[in-house]
């Protein structure tokens, strides 16, 4: 997904241009802060008037009077956004590129409110990922990002979607095995086609190996379906896109994928690739403990229209919508978590207190990552969002240190 090199050199001069970010280089922040007068997103409820006190990287159960106190009356502090699709930003892809084109991306989605980022590869020829791999892991060893999620090769040709036909291969569970260790136990998450050869023998070894199992790209039957979800797969990537369409006679795999309490469903909530139609039946039907809001951007997210490659595929990117030059397929999306969050309260009419799962709490626990991040709660990263009452990003806070300070003008 890298666009040409003046784009990424273009990225990295903003990054270092933007008044509100936090500045290179070791911090001393007080020791401990108090937010107060917000209205807080716990996970017992959105609490009017609450506090959240941070002493140095985690979440405090009490401050000392002497604490820094910041006076967030009339807005939201909600908890940092957990984004477990997401293929990169700024204007640099996730797929190729140095480690410093990947940390601009990552940066720039941090900017948006994504504390906690997966970051997702598309399909390549298997060498390629490998490689990939490894720099990815070296990025999560690192604690920049929490960990690698491959999207691709083992699709079907029938719901490529923006991926290179001509490298996509069946889920051999030997090929699968290769980019599980590529990761060194930094796979988080493989997409793949369940109905395809070796397809449920690999969601079972992703499973032995502590890798969620995500079914997409597929066209697969309900029943073909089921078995993949009775094997162990867990999660239905950008649910209704790249796969069959609900129908009363050949439900396929949306319904299954719904059905099933075991199943996490990811919804893109950009406008584009969702009518607001299909997110509500999702999510009423999947319910908010259910349904993980993802952004499956590419390097266009934070950075603007233009001409970007994903793999050997160009691009368009016009007034924010990603599609192939070659036969307009939807690729990828420019979303960032805080418009999805303003999306959904505003336009989807959703509580807050759901879209903060969605958003957190829901891809926190698919992660494993539970006890750590994705609420407000003692003992925890100091990872949040301040958003004002129109719902617009004012302040982001990762592990203690403000990003975006809502202090500054």
């Amino acid at each position: 997904m890298a666009a040409d090199p003046g784009a990424r050199d273009s990225a990295h001069m903003r990054l270092r241009r933007g008044a509100r970010t936090t500045p290179t280089g070791p911090q001393t922040p007080h020791d401990v802060t108090v937010l107060t007068g917000a209205r807080v997103a716990l996970p017992t409820g959105v609490v009017d008037g609450g506090r959240v006190a941070i002493e140095g990287t985690r979440i405090a159960a009490k401050a000392p009077e002497n604490a820094q106190v910041i006076d967030l009356t009339g807005h939201y502090v909600v908890p940092g956004f957990v984004d477990i699709h997401n293929h990169g930003g700024g204007g640099a892809s996730f797929t190729s590129g140095t480690a410093d084109d990947v940390l601009a991306g990552i940066h720039t989605h941090r900017l948006h409110g994504t504390t906690t980022l997966v970051a997702s590869t598309v399909t390549g020829d298997m060498d390629f990922l490998t490689h990939r791999a490894g720099l990815l892991a070296e990025l999560a060893e690192q604690g920049e990002i929490a960990g690698i999620h491959f999207e691709g090769p083992f699709i079907s040709p029938c719901r490529k979607g923006a991926h290179s036909e001509e490298l996509l291969r069946d889920p051999e569970p030997a090929q699968v095995r290769k980019l599980i260790d590529a990761a060194r136990g930094h796979a988080r998450m493989l997409t793949l086609a369940t109905e395809l050869p070796g397809g449920i023998e690999s969601v079972r070894l992703l499973v032995e190996h502590g890798v969620i199992a995500a079914v997409g790209h597929t066209d697969a039957t309900y029943e073909q379906t089921v078995e993949a979800i009775d094997a162990g797969a867990t999660v239905a990537t950008h649910l209704f896109n790249a796969m069959p369409t609900l129908g009363h006679r050949a439900p396929g795999p949306i319904a299954a994928l719904l059905q099933d309490e075991r199943v996490t469903v990811e919804l893109i909530n950009d406008g584009t690739h969702l009518h607001p139609a299909a997110l509500e039946l999702a999510f009423r039907h999947a319910g908010p403990e259910r349904v993980a809001f993802i952004t499956d951007a590419m390097d266009a997210a934070g950075f603007g229209d233009g001409r970007y490659m994903l793999g050997p595929l160009e691009v368009e990117v016009s007034e924010g919508v990603a599609r192939l030059v070659e036969g307009g397929s939807i690729a990828g999306s420019t979303l960032t978590q805080d418009r999805a969050f303003k999306r959904a309260v505003t336009v989807d009419r959703l509580p807050v207190e759901d879209v903060v799962k969605a958003l957190s709490a829901n891809p926190a626990r698919l992660l494993g990552m539970a006890d750590r991040i994705g609420s407000l709660e003692p003992g925890k990263d100091a990872d949040l969002v301040v958003l004002d009452a129109n719902f617009d990003l004012k302040g982001v806070m990762r592990k203690g240190e403000w990003v975006v300070d809502p202090q500054l003008p």
